[in-house]
């Protein structure tokens, strides 16, 4: 995200019920920028995925651990920053969930899910950071 652009920065405890918090001032805000419902659905499931990492893997549930999150949102993209303060991970080290041999393991679906709802998806530093962004779909 750029330096001279105004981002929102939160706080919030390892708690999925902050999560949903989150999630509900960014829909609004989406809302207010004239997203479309199919962008504001893809960004809401890769979100609540990334928060849920976070909170879950990355900070092991712990309620004395944070997850920082700074977002910016213009008509024309939304960019998110989620940190953690786990030990972080290796995403190339998740197994492929569509492989034969994963298919009934629950592990690396929402990794997969958020590739695929966003437009770009990259992970920091010792991989306890993600930064996404969906660029806004052009509505004909």
């Amino acid at each position: 995200m750029s330096a001279t652009r105004t981002a929102t920065e939160l706080t919030i405890p390892s708690d999925l019920g902050e999560s949903r918090r989150v999630m509900e001032l960014i829909e609004g805000a989406l809302h207010t920028k004239g997203y479309t419902e199919h962008d504001i659905f893809a960004i809401k499931l890769a979100l609540e995925e990334a928060l849920v990492n976070a909170i879950k893997h990355g900070n092991q549930m712990d309620p004395d651990k944070r997850v920082f999150v700074v977002y910016h949102i213009t008509p024309e993209r939304f960019d998110i920053r989620i940190t953690d303060e786990g030990d972080g991970f290796n995403p190339d080290d998740v197994p492929d969930p569509t492989a034969i041999e994963n298919l009934e393991r629950p592990c690396g679906r929402g990794l997969l899910l958020m590739r695929g709802f966003m437009t770009e998806v990259e992970y920091h530093g010792k991989g306890n950071i993600v930064s996404m962004v969906k660029v806004r779909e052009v509505s004909a």
